[in-house]
């Protein structure tokens, strides 16, 4: 599987001090899920513009640690009419190249923190092959739960008693769904697989793993699930 990155990911990562730990999360999950790191022409040239030389000068030498998309692939006809939506710059343009690379198939996802690259995504029907650092990591530690074992990783099995309820992470799904807090409190003896951003001591990632039945109970939860008709 190709994860193609976008600019700010990889200058991050790069970057001679750290500015952004969960970067540096991701790219030990992408090298445990067997993941190959791809970076495009256009990034190579984006940062070799980047007004801080040193970061230029560090970019160079951990280059070959990438697969590159060293020519473009020629922009599909439904990419041309997204870019012709959204697009206002040249910086707006080498995202949608991006995407591009994704819609074709050269690359198989795309991660990156852009909302306006999520929006183009979502246009063209590939808003699953794209992801931010938090969805990439919730999708990689489902697909190998096996890996959480190992301590390196950053993940830890916990309680949900010792996870905070108040963290900004679960704001959406109290938003979406009344009695979420009543729901969260009845699981405190039972385990979840999260990461936490170890400077900041937020919650990156929550996975929650359990087989249920018909007989599980939802309905304190709005909009709650409706049982499926066979």
């Amino acid at each position: 599987m190709k994860a193609l990155l976008d600019t700010n990911i990889i200058i991050h990562r790069e970057a001679s001090k750290v500015i952004n730990q969960d970067v540096g999360i991701l790219y030990r999950w992408l090298d445990r899920g067997g993941y190959t790191k791809c970076i495009h022409s256009l990034t190579i040239k984006e940062i070799e513009n980047y007004q801080d030389k040193q970061i230029v000068d560090t970019f160079h030498i951990k280059l070959d640690s990438y697969e590159c998309i060293d020519i473009p692939s020629p922009l599909q006809e439904a990419v041309v009419g997204v870019s012709t939506k959204f697009d206002v710059n040249q910086n707006d343009k080498n995202d949608t190249q991006l995407l591009n690379e994704v819609f074709v198939g050269r690359a198989d996802i795309l991660i990156t923190e852009d909302k306006k690259i999520r929006k183009k995504a979502i246009k063209l029907g590939i808003d699953d092959k794209v992801f931010t650092i938090d969805s990439f990591l919730e999708k990689v530690i489902a697909e190998h739960p096996e890996l959480v074992n190992y301590k390196v990783l950053n993940v830890q099995k916990v309680k949900f008693g010792q996870i905070n309820l108040e963290d900004n992470f679960f704001a959406s799904l109290k938003e979406d769904y009344k009695g979420f807090d009543k729901w969260f409190i009845r699981k405190y003896d039972e385990e979840a697989y999260v990461t936490i951003n170890t400077d900041k001591g937020l919650l990156l990632s929550f996975l929650y793993l359990k087989v249920e039945d018909e007989k599980e109970n939802y309905k304190d939860i709005t909009l709650y699930f409706h049982l499926k008709n066979d």
